[in-house]
């Protein structure tokens, strides 16, 4: 008998930081690390009567989460309607007099149109997604850019993170390289290092509104290929997240030339498609519309996988995790893998499904919830442009610190002139000085806002990202205006 099996010796643990999948331990993601951490304590304290902290709320500004509690979005009706009848359908059924009083006709319609196609919302679908919401998907995507799409090329997913993730972990084999706009999402550099494949950054022009240099995206290629590693894939994100820039489409075009000059597959984040604060002059304009605009050899070659989500726009359904990903001209036997991997996951959720098919095809004009959906969307996408304009201005107005517009998302980056003690603190810490400015901005106002470095940055820079979308936005940025310059007189 073996000494664990008599009790004479304890049982090490199998799972150890040393032995766990090493490529884990390289993963960050600066939106819910060290800060969300310490923003969630603080909730926790105060709703435990914790007095003695120099706030009294706890506002959540580090991630675009609009239905959150303390944002408080308010969802879109005819939204809610259309879901709650599928949650409990028997009030189209037993119950359709009641439902008639509750709901307008065209919801109750539209529910049993979704109720027919896909039965109970709790069961699962096919792994693509509901075929009739991907057609519905589709005609969006022809009546938005001119081109057709084939449903049969679009899949349903867990939120866009979830389509991205499953699109690189496809894509890339371990030491390819993967082109990413810096600042970016952290979600990149997170997927990224756990496929073990190498971000090659692209920085983007702060001074010129946060625009996309065609020579910077040349030099990242030339450097890459020094280095000896394959530039499999590039990152666009657009409309900007952290910087809300939205991209004219004569960039775009070199964009996806240069994909087709160098053989490199083009991943489009258009998640932020619909949070557009200027479309006369700045319109949204999708990459797959400029990729079928070009020459025959260019439209019908280049790889492209877009990417769009119901948890932005004005819908801000996170929690539902729905979204799509298109993919255009990617060869029938990569198709095919990517539909083996989608089927591991079995199916996205139901009602993130049916999300996805409420953002594609809302109320038209002269159905009875069309009405009361367009003034709900516009005033969410309205008080959004107010908000970042508002806290744009007042960001600029202050001492060692500036801010680009945001052309639109719902996001803005500030830059911060840190003085060089306070870096020489934050070094003293092991911290990045913009880490240490959100950690002390946290412990002195409540206000979590996420630093600069956690999306990469120029070297030697420093900035804070932080949404547009709390509410009570002149006493919000009050007490980032206090703190400021309190930390920068502490500092200097």
């Amino acid at each position: 008998m073996s000494s664990q099996a008599n009790g004479s010796s304890k049982r090490h643990p199998v799972l150890t930081k040393s032995s766990i999948n090493p490529a884990v331990l390289e993963v960050e993601y600066a939106v819910r690390g060290e800060l969300a951490l310490k923003a969630d304590k603080y909730t926790h304290e105060l709703a435990d009567g914790k007095k003695d902290l120099p706030f009294d709320k706890v506002v959540t500004a580090n991630i675009g989460n609009p239905q959150q509690k303390g944002l408080d979005q308010v969802p879109i009706t005819y939204w809610r309607q259309v879901i709650s009848l599928l949650e409990y359908p028997n009030l189209m059924e037993e119950h359709l007099e009641i439902a008639k009083q509750i709901y307008p006709s065209d919801v109750i319609a539209r529910a049993k149109s979704l109720h027919e196609e896909i039965g109970s919302v709790g069961a699962y679908t096919v792994s693509k997604g509901i075929l009739g919401i991907r057609k519905r998907v589709a005609k969006f995507i022809e009546e938005r850019d001119g081109y057709p799409a084939d449903p049969e090329n679009i899949y349903l997913t867990a939120g866009a993170s979830a389509g991205v993730s499953q699109i690189l972990g496809i894509a890339l084999q371990k030491g390819d390289g993967c082109m990413i706009p810096i600042p970016q999402y952290p979600l990149y550099t997170a997927t990224l290092a756990y496929v073990s494949a190498k971000p090659l950054p692209y920085y983007l022009s702060e001074a010129d509104n946060w625009s996309l240099n065609h020579d910077t995206l040349v030099q990242t290629i030339e450097k890459a290929k020094k280095d000896n590693t394959p530039v499999k894939a590039l990152v666009i994100i657009n409309p900007g997240n952290p910087t809300g820039a939205c991209l004219p489409e004569d960039a775009m075009k070199q964009v996806v030339q240069l994909c087709y000059d160098h053989g490199i597959v083009l991943m489009a984040d258009e998640v932020y498609q619909y949070n557009i604060f200027d479309p006369e002059n700045k319109p949204f304009i999708s990459f797959k519309k400029v990729l079928r605009s070009m020459p025959k050899e260019v439209a019908e070659t280049v790889e492209l996988i877009s990417f769009h989500s119901i948890s932005k726009g004005v819908s801000g359904e996170c929690g539902r995790r729905g979204g799509y990903f298109e993919c255009t001209n990617l060869s029938d036997e990569v198709m095919e893998q990517v539909y083996k991997m989608a089927s591991v996951s079995l199916c996205p959720p139901v009602t993130g499904q049916v999300g996805v098919d409420l953002l594609v095809s809302p109320p038209k004009p002269g159905e009875p919830s069309y009405d009361l959906w367009k003034t709900e969307t516009t005033t969410t996408l309205s008080h959004l442009k107010e908000r970042s304009q508002f806290m744009g201005e007042r960001f600029n107005s202050l001492p060692g610190m500036s801010c680009q517009p945001a052309d639109g998302a719902m996001y803005l980056f500030p830059r911060i002139e840190m003085p060089q003690k306070a870096i020489a603190e934050a070094k003293k810490q092991g911290k990045a000085a913009d880490v240490m400015y959100a950690l002390d901005l946290l412990d002195a106002t409540g206000i979590c806002a996420v630093a600069g470095s956690g999306f990469g940055q120029e070297p030697d820079t420093y900035h804070l990202r932080v949404t547009a979308l709390c509410p009570g936005v002149e006493n919000y940025v009050a007490k980032i205006e206090k703190f400021h310059k309190d930390f920068m007189s502490k500092w200097q």
